[in-house]
């Protein structure tokens, strides 16, 4: 099976690349929690493969098109997609394959900085043209004028049913929050900007010229605060990244209060795919939102 799996893929970069690709070799790789990862290798040419099951071919293509977006900014690099697609009863997704490093000081600045430049990539609305996911969470985004109607719709409601699912206690918050909500945007109407979505430190690296590199999306049009929260809830990022964004496009003085608004939809994601080992951190949370 393996090695049909192989040559399916490797015949999928053939015909996406038109140069002859026979892989030979299958190297395990570390790529999260969601996927398996491999760096297919030919003895001359590499690529990055993640792979799941024949369930998650959607998932891919939705990371493919958010990949091809933001690249299309030319903001910050991101790995080209060669093909994705089923073969031999699984899903894959093929990508360039990367030399990426541990970020120094300056990838951080840079990084920054070009966070910045792709979040002034702006349209009219909020929401994107596909659904897609955040981990393996299935995530919606049916486009909506104004930005409160799309986080409650689309982020908070959404991810409040799930996380109920496996702590029901959880439901009793959900309504007040969404009371509240409109209070975090009566002074501040945010521009849908180009955002990430999943913006934790394990999806971004530094190439080997020490370049950022971004991958792995839950991209949509949204306030871009919303990527700035996530930064901070798991941590990993060092002044120098935040020093550098805010110089490009200085934060809304109203951010601070809204930041655990946006840290919520990331938490509850985090403990339904993974669990809750601090439950009292959750509802902390929860009521910092309610109370800020």
């Amino acid at each position: 099976m393996q090695d049909l799996l192989w040559a399916g893929i490797g015949q999928a970069i053939t015909e996406a690349t038109t140069q002859a690709f026979a892989p030979n070799h299958a190297e395990p790789i570390q790529g999260g929690w969601i996927n398996e990862a491999r760096v297919l290798s030919d003895g001359e040419q590499r690529y990055f493969i993640k792979l799941n099951e024949a369930a998650c071919a959607g998932m891919f293509a939705a990371e493919a098109a958010g990949l091809k977006i933001m690249a299309h900014t030319r903001a910050v690099r991101v790995p080209k997609v060669i093909t994705h697609g089923l073969v031999a009863g699984r899903s894959f997704i093929v990508l360039e394959y990367l030399t990426l490093n541990r970020p120094a000081a300056s990838a951080e600045k840079r990084f920054g900085k070009a966070l910045a430049a792709m979040h002034r990539h702006t349209t009219t609305r909020f929401g994107l043209d596909f659904d897609n996911t955040i981990g393996s969470t299935p995530q919606q985004n049916n486009w909506r004028e104004d930005w409160p109607t799309f986080y409650l719709e689309q982020r908070l409601q959404p991810i409040f049913q799930l996380a109920a699912s496996k702590y029901p206690d959880l439901e009793n918050y959900f309504a007040p929050l969404a009371r509240k909500l409109p209070e975090y945007f009566s002074n501040y109407q945010p521009q849908p900007s180009l955002v990430h979505g999943d913006l934790w430190s394990g999806n971004w690296s530094a190439d080997e010229h020490g370049q950022p590199v971004l991958y792995d999306p839950a991209l949509y049009w949204g306030d871009r605060e919303v990527d700035l929260a996530m930064t901070e809830l798991f941590g990993g990022f060092s002044e120098a990244f935040y020093q550098a964004y805010e110089k490009a496009w200085p934060l809304d003085s109203g951010y601070v209060r809204r930041k655990a608004l946006y840290q919520l939809y990331y938490y509850l994601n985090h403990i339904y795919l993974f669990g809750e080992n601090e439950p009292r951190y959750t509802r902390a949370l929860i009521e910092r939102a309610l109370s800020d």
